[in-house]
């Protein structure tokens, strides 16, 4: 980066609106992560809106900023009262919790704080110094290479979106149906519009995910049985900080957890859960007290902390390069991107270079705020995690009404965001993930652009112009690796389990 770049940067990230964004972005995303049953996916969803009437730095670090806040602040919940506000904090509540019921509920909300600070700065290093080579290799894609790139994505984020492979998949083909629906690129016809002049831009993408995420949700959170038993009441008392004594002994940890999530985090598909569970397993295989986890050490609150933190720069590596979102939020940072005009690849780090490294130092800004605010306001979030769902719900339904009649000003935008709502709701209840879907709406035109260009530049020998391509070979490869498996692996493990039950009844025998 020269000179005249950093200027650029360090101008566009000290502006009041950039500094508004950020804190506005940190605290919410800790409040939202310390919701029980809210997500850091939805957050997201909901603020995308927010950040069309924003400068393009100033909306899109203040997204990275919920996006890593929230996974921290699902940690404090996990902590204090023993319910994970996000998936990625499961881990987190093994020893979180046996703390608080030490009486050292204080002492784990500082370890984690800390923790994850780290974590999430260490992945916003590896973001600003392997991203910029990584980009290079876009330029070596052209059509049939974006074809590719927008199926590989479907398949690694339906596989693992859903309980089963099939309807993740099936999900995001619904998503590629609502894809075609406006005016068709090459020939200019109208498709699936029935009559419809709003529908011939395409669905709106904003409100649709507005809808399968946030309304979705709190129409889940709303029906009897998914209602959350009432919330003990949090308590916080005695040292926040961890002593130097106690920070010497969890470093390595931190450190190891921190490379590890990164890299969970860069692998697509994958997500803070996935990179929690493993830095915990991790950090209890190279202790040598084994045992004494679960039993509420800090270091099993540091391990699964600084993980799910460092997946959040790592998700972002291949989000920003090739444009293949990491988990389901980042699939929905891929739709903020877009809205701004900025297509993921090698012109984000030179046509707008000034934006990316931007975006890209305010994320290293929000994990350094994110440490602060934490230590400093660890008593008023966890007030904040025990609201009422009957005060929280209607407060989500509005800004989910204001959100998506704000980005065109247009209500027919509120019915889209109400339909798809519902549809969100019905995926969920049937075991459906809306995570493909939204990837679909956004990857299905790419793909669909890259294929008819490419049927057209073959000129008649498809086969022949895909296979002798090296880079699209590659990704087939990854594709029918993709695909295929999440089904081997359900295989072998139904054969284990068939010769474990076999055993078992030879014993008996």
């Amino acid at each position: 980066m020269n000179a005249e770049l950093f200027s650029q940067v360090l101008g566009n990230l000290f502006t009041l609106q950039t500094i508004l964004a950020l804190f506005a972005g940190v605290v919410g995303g800790i409040i939202v992560g310390s919701l029980p049953g809210l997500s850091a996916t939805m957050a997201v969803a909901l603020l995308v809106p927010v950040t069309f009437g924003l400068e393009p730095v100033a909306g899109l670090t203040m997204l990275a900023a919920i996006y890593t806040a929230a996974l921290y602040g699902g940690s404090i919940s996990s902590i204090l009262i023993h319910t994970p506000g996000t998936p990625a904090s499961a881990a987190t509540a093994l020893d979180g919790y046996q703390m608080t019921k030490k009486g050292l509920g204080a002492k784990a909300i500082g370890v984690s704080t800390v923790s994850s600070m780290i974590g999430g700065f260490i992945s916003a290093l590896f973001l600003l110094f392997l991203a910029p080579p990584l980009a290079k290799i876009s330029l070596w894609f052209s059509s049939p290479e974006y074809f590719l790139i927008a199926i590989f994505g479907l398949t690694i984020i339906g596989s693992l979106a859903g309980k089963s492979m099939a309807k993740g998949l099936a999900s995001g083909v619904i998503g590629l149906l609502i894809g075609t629906v406006g005016i068709d690129i090459l020939t200019g016809y109208p498709r699936f519009t029935f009559g419809s002049t709003t529908l011939q831009g395409g669905v709106a993408m904003v409100p649709a995910m507005i809808g399968l995420f946030s309304l979705s949700q709190v129409m889940m959170q709303r029906e009897p049985k998914t209602k959350q038993k009432k919330l003990k009441k949090a308590s916080i008392s005695g040292r926040v900080l961890p002593t130097m004594k106690e920070f010497k002994r969890i470093f390595k940890t931190i450190i190891r957890s921190s490379g590890i999530g990164t890299f969970v985090g860069m692998l697509p598909g994958a997500g803070g859960d996935i990179g929690s569970w493993v830095g915990y397993n991790e950090a209890k295989r190279f202790s040598k007290n084994k045992d004494k986890f679960g039993t509420g050490i800090i270091e099993g609150v540091a391990a699964p902390e600084s993980a799910n933190n460092a997946v959040t720069g790592g998700a972002l590596i291949p989000l920003l390069t090739l444009g293949i979102p990491g988990s389901s939020t980042t699939a929905v940072l891929l739709g903020g991107l877009l809205i701004q005009g900025l297509q993921p690849g090698h012109q984000l780090f030179t046509t707008h270079a000034g934006v990316t490294y931007s975006v890209i130092f305010g994320f290293l800004l929000a994990n350094i705020l994110m440490g602060i605010i934490g230590l400093l306001g660890a008593k008023f979030f966890v007030k904040a995690s025990s609201i009422s769902d009957k005060i929280l719900g209607p407060i989500i339904v509005a800004l989910c009404i204001v959100g998506a009649y704000a980005i065109n000003n247009n209500f027919f935008d509120v019915w889209v965001m109400v339909f798809f709502g519902f549809i969100g709701y019905l995926m969920r209840k049937i075991g459906f993930h809306p995570a493909p879907v939204i990837l679909g709406m956004i990857l299905g035109p790419i793909a669909e652009k890259g294929f008819r260009q490419s049927l057209v530049l073959a000129k008649g020998d498809l086969l022949s112009y895909y296979f002798t391509r090296p880079i699209c070979l590659i990704l087939i490869i990854l594709i029918l690796l993709s695909v295929l498996t999440p089904m081997v692996t359900k295989l072998m493990k139904k054969r284990k389990e068939q010769k474990m039950n076999l055993g078992d009844e030879e014993n008996l025998a």
